[in-house]
């Protein structure tokens, strides 16, 4: 059974949802740059050098030497609009309000308070409309749980410093964190960090957490260090730690500073757990799914939660040859800035290993993994495993012993709009249905969960394909790959079968 209090919702972020394109001063972030795409067909950016020359990347690579992002005509750039809650945030909050949430996870577009993220005084347009958002959660009793960089790096950090590569960017990250902190610290308790900060050190959330870097030659996983290009032989995962850190830093800083100056505030990190199993009881394979779910899962918020870099980590490093570039205040600000709560994205899980050789390949959520032959999977390969959502809620729990709370999971289908407007869609109901069964099983267990919020409670654009046909939500919004449509809203099957879960606390599903 689930606590009385238990905070029931949904989860969205700015940049998939919000639109709004460089109004009211928001400027450019990283996935302003991202044109529409498919599974099959990856979302690219374009780039252009001083001599007018263009070339185009895939998400996952890094932009040229000599070359920045552009927006070029003709191309559908699906964030710009996305589903317009910029426009219909008090239609979509009362939506929201007839569910019964109890809380709506969202996320702040840095570059709507900070245009190019280098500014020191922040865009007061900006924040009215947070204002007015949190205001309008507040006014029919729903807590906002804000997640304050969701994929959101503006590309002006990327143009002056390189993303993360650069220190600078911490600082930038704190002024950023001090404005919203102060103006909000009446209307926020829950804040997140960093959206799935552990997607850094994966190839294309890269892209979407480090900022596209730029000024070096190869792909994303070379990450500009230096010498400016990766030397041959040097191992690519070296870069992407060294510049993991400076976001576990600036994640650090933030939670210290909540703790210091707004002690009402409960400050989380966010974790994109993809659960790993052995493809097979072979030693060699259960020892890769360890491996694999240690610097996978295991790695970043083991330095949010415990404040000090593992040991695992420490070896894996010496046997790849990366070197943290650590200050000497690094260690003491991790262990000052450890979370109060610990939340994560769950949608599937792969298997690991091959020692026999017989396993095949399976499409996921940032990284892919093998089959699992006892598993169905979603229209985009995503393997469907309830009962691993258990698991998972177990290991974690174990491991760290504070409150947790599943903050994305959720089926991406093609939903059919019938002639009469309405949408059937059993298959989320049911695969929501079995996650939340398995929710109540970890309770059980012993698992202090606080709270769910299924992704995308109302449709939007996929971060990874830039597709609108993968929806999510309870609420369908009229609009299209091509970016046509209404935007208007409507209820699928879903959203009352919700607003009963909710009604009854989990207890009828």
């Amino acid at each position: 059974m689930f606590d009385k209090d238990f905070l029931w919702g949904g989860a969205t972020a700015a940049n998939q949802y919000e639109g709004g394109w460089q109004e009211g001063g928001r400027g450019i972030a990283v996935h302003d740059l991202l044109t529409n795409g498919t599974k099959d067909d990856p979302r690219r950016i374009y780039c252009q050098n001083d001599q007018g020359e263009e070339t185009t990347i895939q998400m996952g690579e890094c932009i040229p030497f000599g070359y920045k992002g552009v927006l070029k005509e003709g191309y559908y750039y699906p964030s710009h609009q996305a589903t317009d809650f910029y426009h219909h945030y008090k239609e979509d909050i009362a939506l929201f309000a007839e569910m019964g949430f109890k809380t709506f996870r969202m996320s702040i577009a840095w570059t709507r308070i900070f245009p190019t993220g280098l500014e020191e005084t922040p865009n007061e347009k900006g924040l009215e409309f947070y204002d007015a958002v949190f205001d309008e959660c507040l006014k029919y009793g729903i807590k906002p749980l804000v997640t304050i960089s969701h994929y959101e790096m503006p590309y002006g950090l990327v143009e002056k410093y390189n993303g993360w590569e650069s220190r600078e960017c911490i600082d930038c990250y704190v002024r950023y964190c001090e404005t919203v902190f102060e103006r909000y610290q009446d209307k926020v308790k829950y804040w997140l960090t960093f959206n799935e900060i552990n997607a850094g050190t994966m190839v294309m959330g890269a892209t979407l957490s480090l900022g596209t870097i730029k000024d070096y030659y190869g792909t994303m996983m070379g990450v500009k260090d230096e010498p400016q290009v990766v030397e041959e032989g040097e191992d690519p995962k070296a870069v992407l730690y060294k510049v993991a850190h400076n976001e576990l830093l600036a994640s650090a800083k933030a939670v210290k500073l909540a703790h210091e100056k707004y002690p009402q505030f409960k400050m989380g990190n966010m974790i994109c757990f993809i659960t790993m199993y052995p493809s097979t009881c072979h030693p060699e394979d259960i020892l890769e799914a360890q491996k694999q779910m240690r610097m996978i899962n295991w790695f970043c918020s083991d330095i949010q939660v415990r404040g000090e870099y593992p040991a695992y980590a420490e070896r894996f490093f010496e046997e790849n040859d990366i070197q943290i570039k650590k200050e000497p205040d690094d260690d003491v600000l991790l262990k000052e800035g450890v979370v109060d709560f610990y939340t994560l994205s769950y949608y599937m899980s792969n298997c690991v290993g091959n020692a026999t050789g017989i396993a095949k390949a399976v499409e996921g959520n940032i990284v892919a993994g093998l089959k699992n032959p006892y598993l169905e999977a979603s229209d985009w390969g995503w393997q469907i495993d309830p009962k691993g959502l258990r698991y998972t809620l177990n290991e974690i729990y174990d491991r760290y012993q504070i409150p947790i709370m599943v903050v994305e999971n959720g089926l991406g289908a093609k939903d059919v709009k019938e002639a009469d407007g309405s949408v059937h869609d059993s298959y989320r109901i049911d695969y929501l249905k079995k996650h939340i069964e398995q929710m109540k099983e970890a309770v059980a267990d012993g698992v202090d969960l606080r709270g769910y919020t299924p992704w995308g409670c109302i449709d939007l654009v996929s971060a990874s394909t830039g597709e609108m046909a993968k929806r999510y939500g309870f609420i369908y919004v009229d609009k299209y790959d091509d970016g046509t449509g209404t935007l208007a809203r409507s209820k699928k099957d879903s959203f009352c079968w919700y607003q009963n879960v909710i009604r009854t606390n989990g207890e009828e599903l």
